[in-house]
């Protein structure tokens, strides 16, 4: 089995380029597991206590989106949220699942902004100990 971990924010562009990159991999449906990683960020830890039962990731727009398309291309889907340290929680859940590759969400930058990516972005790529792979976003495709 084909591992890949699909960290996303919330932006369910980025979400829907990153899953269906991972649909277009060979057999898909039978060689490949995705791991959906939301992770709230400081932001969200103002929720107020009788609140946060609700905090969860099915509840947020772009990892239903991700989901939906695995569903659609049998892809077996497992779906994990986190609160912290987004390049931490990443970097972990890809070492506790054994990924097999990071799937990351990029975003449309200058000329110029290309040359550098986004701070969580370029983390992941200098921290990871396996492939990385940086999608752009729909209008990109």
């Amino acid at each position: 089995m084909y591992r890949v971990l699909l960290p996303v924010d919330t932006n369910e562009g980025r979400a829907i380029a990153q899953a269906s990159y991972v649909t277009d991999l060979p057999a898909v449906s039978e060689a490949v597991e995705a791991i959906i990683l939301f992770v709230f960020t400081d932001e969200s830890a103002d929720l107020p206590d009788e609140l946060q039962p609700f905090k969860s990731a099915l509840r947020v727009g772009s990892v239903r989106r991700a989901k939906e398309i695995f569903d659609e291309h049998d892809v077996e889907t497992t779906i994990l949220d986190e609160s912290g340290d987004t390049v931490a929680d990443i970097l972990q859940e890809a070492d506790e699942f054994d990924v097999d590759a990071i799937v990351l969400g990029g975003r449309k930058r200058s000329p110029v902004g290309k040359a550098i990516f986004g701070s969580v972005t370029q983390s992941v790529i200098l921290e990871a100990d396996r492939p990385v792979v940086v999608t752009g976003g729909p209008e990109e495709r």
